[in-house]
């Protein structure tokens, strides 16, 4: 059983009895085979993807304005802010073209407006 928060009531081995039987009495749930589990896949891949062009972790002083922005774009602004200053820098010359930038994986570059 994976490790709960704590305050989380664990049911007895009596409850957790009833609890089983009550699910299998209800038409609206069902059981899942060993099959289907199988096929279940997660919602979401978390997993890190694999770079061709690797990434270095630094320190940088950001105007708080600039971060606020790209936070507040959502989930994958240290991308899009990667893709950002790749693009700057290739269109400034210091970088050579590459067809996804900074976004060397596999995916279209991100939309910097959208957020996405």
């Amino acid at each position: 059983m994976p490790k709960l928060k704590p305050g989380i009531p664990i049911p007895t081995a009596v409850e957790d009895i009833a609890i089983t039987a009550a699910t299998m009495d209800d038409p609206d749930a069902r059981t899942f085979t060993d099959e289907e589990w199988a096929d279940v896949k997660p919602a979401h891949d978390h997993r890190r993807r694999i770079q061709t062009v690797p990434k270095t972790f630094i320190s940088i002083h950001i105007d708080a304005r600039v971060l606020d922005e790209f936070k507040a774009s959502g989930e994958g602004w240290q991308t899009r802010m990667n893709f950002a200053l790749a693009e700057w820098a290739e269109q400034h010359g210091v970088l050579e073209h590459s067809p996804n930038l900074a976004c060397d994986c596999g995916r279209d570059p991100p939309d910097l407006a959208a957020g996405g």
